[in-house]
């Protein structure tokens, strides 16, 4: 999974800020901006909550 074109998407998509998006999913918004820029990856308990979005929205994850 390309995690950093997937967060990208769903602020893109959804058009929050990293921030934002940290409140939905219960993390810090340097958990967001680190797992965007590459240099971390999410948790498996936020992997699913994207993942949960991605299908909510309509974002075929594979295909980022």
């Amino acid at each position: 999974m390309n995690w950093p074109k997937i967060i990208k998407a769903i602020r893109a998509k959804m058009f929050i800020t990293q921030t934002e998006l940290a409140e939905k999913i219960d993390v810090s918004f340097a958990s967001v901006n680190r797992w965007e820029q590459g240099h971390h990856e999410p948790t498996m308990k936020a992997k699913r909550k994207l993942a949960q979005i991605c299908r909510e929205i309509g974002i075929d994850m594979e295909a980022l």
